[in-house]
């Protein structure tokens, strides 16, 4: 990630506020940008939507309230959604699949409050 702040009205007090359904939730909203940039051949853009995501996932890992399985499984999603934009895609990721995973958490976000 770039030393460049992504989201700067973005305070680590107002990321807590929300939910992790809501966090991953909005994290989802930069992969899914990032993954349209890819899918069009577009780096800058692409380059710009993986650093917002990743400034996201550093803000929700960095959440206290996320210790243990849940923030193994932020870290891990956060390894996936690289390895499938800028890595080999060991995983065999698609964009769908991320969208998908990241779709569950926005609609439960919706839906808690």
């Amino acid at each position: 990630m770039a030393d460049r702040v992504m989201h700067p009205g973005l305070s680590a007090k107002r990321w807590q506020a929300l939910s992790l359904h809501e966090q991953l939730g909005n994290v989802g909203t930069e992969v899914a940008r990032a993954a349209r940039a890819k899918a069009t051949a577009n780096g800058e853009r692409l380059s710009f939507a993986l650093d917002r995501a990743l400034e996201l996932f550093a803000f929700t890992l960095a959440d206290e309230r996320w210790r243990g399985p849940r923030r193994r499984e932020i870290a891990r999603a956060r390894e996936v959604v690289c390895d499938f934009l800028v890595g080999e895609n060991e995983y065999g990721s698609t964009a769908a699949s991320l969208d998908a995973y990241f779709l569950s958490y926005a609609v439960a976000g919706r839906h808690s409050r």
